[in-house]
């Protein structure tokens, strides 16, 4: 069984791993999937999800399969965790070579998503989201 410290370095090091591998994809969105043309990637996407609240781990969710559906309110985007993950609002982006990166908020880490694939690795506030999913 992991100590608290091993299990901590294991989600960092997940997290770093996400987010190194959201960034070389930036780079494969075709055209035609390019969400910063419409509201394509507005909907529900499946996969594993997970949360860590570095100050209060009672409130932490192991990763395990769940759900995340994205709205949008005005100019920001809304992302309803399942699995009692809390939901993570007002999140801006901006068009950047064909897809639309995080901005403006409070945050650290990369949310990227297009018609088929949501992707995040984000901290504010000393809470932790991670999901990788596909669209349902």
């Amino acid at each position: 069984m992991y100590t608290r410290t091993m299990r901590k370095f294991i989600q960092t090091l997940g997290l770093g791993m996400l987010i190194l591998t959201a960034i070389i994809s930036f780079t494969s969105c075709s055209k035609d999937d390019d969400p910063a043309d419409d509201n394509l990637f507005i909907g529900k996407y499946e996969g594993k999800i997970a949360f860590d609240d570095l100050k209060d781990n009672s409130k932490d969710v192991a990763s395990a399969d769940g759900t995340i559906t994205v709205t949008k309110t005005g100019n920001t985007y809304n992302f309803a965790f399942g699995n009692s993950i809390p939901n993570l609002n007002g999140v801006d982006f901006e068009e950047k070579d064909n897809v639309l990166i995080n901005i403006g908020s409070a945050g650290t880490g990369v949310i990227r998503i297009d018609a088929g694939k949501l992707t995040i690795g984000y901290t504010k506030d000393d809470k932790v989201w991670t999901a990788d999913c596909q669209r349902k």
